[in-house]
């Protein structure tokens, strides 16, 4: 079908065959798993700055590809709500409750899922609490495990930096400050993992992490710690359970998205040999490192999601009151509109889409990026003579609608 019968006005409000679904470009599946770079181009070819998609379960959704209009949809959230109590789709039955979008997509009490004055009580809480961690020192936590980590291999010469490293170091350092055992935050690696990745068990991973977190609740209730879900459970805002537990799996799962951004900022590192020399010897600063990851390299490939609150053009489409829109970060940092040349250095620009934008940007994306320096400087000198296992050309990535993490990071250094 063409854009036109997408449009149509005719075209029954939230129906899947009013957005073509036999013709749509699904953002799953083989291809979505293999080539998402290729298909982010081809729709943008097709379609400009916003593309009609599919996501599991052929459900309709918009994908935002062009910088402009992120930064559009994500800085005005009454034209794009993040409350999901808007999703047609969802409010008319169409996203089965086991769906793997409902982690990723469905209203939770959280801030995530909330506009407004709600929005900006339960933020305020989750700021209060995450600096109140920064000051209790993320530094000393994240050489802790990062040394622990390497100690695991540092007699074997070898190792995968994804599998070993970079998969662990910043769910053990955040579960410490949520309030949880090294076990626990080893457990729910896999659980946060496979909510990100989607397939049949995403709501099952979920529901592990909520349990963990319900549990972890109740004890502090009885027996307050220096963490932060107890700065959450005592906080003015007057959190209950649910949204005490809501928060703390929504920074958890954050932490996994900082995983993603480690792995890269690593890779970068050990394919360029000017850039690895340059942080062993102190003349170049990790922060530039991150910012061509976060350029080129997100974190999170594409963002879920906004609501239209009402009728609106976006992109040239016409957007409907209800529809789902999801917010493509890896393509918005490679429009040509800002990029049109991608080899251009992006050093000293901190303008990219990694943490998103408008009230709800990243809050706690210096901890991330503390976590990544923290690991990335004790890696380098503690493993002598740190290289690549294989060619760079051999590097994979397996990406989900959300993520395209790198697969492993082979590397050999000397005992």
């Amino acid at each position: 079908m063409t854009d036109q019968t997408f449009d149509s006005p005719d075209a029954p409000r939230g129906c899947p065959v009013a957005h073509g679904s036999a013709d749509l470009v699904r953002l799953y599946g083989d291809e979505a798993a293999t080539d998402p770079r290729g298909i982010y181009e081809r729709l943008r070819k097709e379609h400009g700055s916003v593309a009609p998609v599919l996501l599991e379960g052929d459900i309709p959704a918009w994908l935002v590809l062009g910088y402009r209009d992120s930064r559009r949809v994500l800085d005005n959230p009454r034209q794009f709500a993040r409350d999901a109590h808007f999703w047609r789709d969802m409010r008319e039955g169409r996203v089965a409750e086991n769906s793997p979008l409902v982690p990723m997509l469905a209203w939770r009490p959280d801030c995530v899922s909330q506009d407004g004055e709600a929005h900006r009580r339960l933020r305020g809480a989750v700021s209060d609490g995450l600096q109140a961690a920064v000051d209790r020192g993320i530094r000393r936590h994240a050489t802790h495990f990062a040394n622990k980590q390497i100690d695991t291999f540092a007699n074997l010469g070898r190792a995968d930096l994804v599998a070993d490293f970079a998969d662990l170091l910043p769910m053990l350092v955040v579960a410490r400050i949520l309030g949880l055992a090294e076990a626990e935050g080893r457990r729910l690696v896999e659980s946060c993992a496979q909510v990100m990745k989607g397939g049949e068990d995403a709501v099952m991973h979920d529901g592990v992490i909520r349990e963990i977190f319900g549990e972890l609740a109740e004890r502090r209730r009885t027996e307050p710690g220096s963490d932060l879900a107890t700065n959450l459970l005592e906080h003015h805002a007057g959190l209950d359970h649910d949204e005490v537990v809501m928060h703390l799996r929504a920074i958890l799962i954050a932490a996994h998205v900082t995983t993603n951004l480690l792995a890269r900022v690593l890779e970068l590192v050990l394919t360029d040999a000017s850039r690895l020399s340059g942080l062993i010897s102190g003349q170049l600063n990790i922060s530039a490192v991150m910012e061509e990851a976060m350029w080129n390299s997100p974190p999170l490939a594409v963002l879920p999601g906004r609501f239209a609150a009402s009728d609106v053009e976006l992109g040239g489409h016409r957007i409907e009151e209800g529809d789902l829109l999801v917010l493509g970060l890896a393509p918005g940092n490679v429009d040509p509109e800002i990029r049109p040349d991608p080899s251009v250095s992006v050093h000293g620009n901190q303008a990219h889409l990694a943490f998103g934008s408008g009230p709800h940007e990243c809050p706690g994306q210096s901890i991330g990026m503390s976590i990544i320096e923290v690991g990335v400087d004790i890696l380098l000198h503690r493993l002598p003579g740190l290289r690549l296992a294989v060619p760079p050309e051999e590097l994979t990535t397996t990406s989900s609608t959300w993520t395209s993490p790198l697969d492993s990071l082979p590397v050999e250094f000397e005992v």
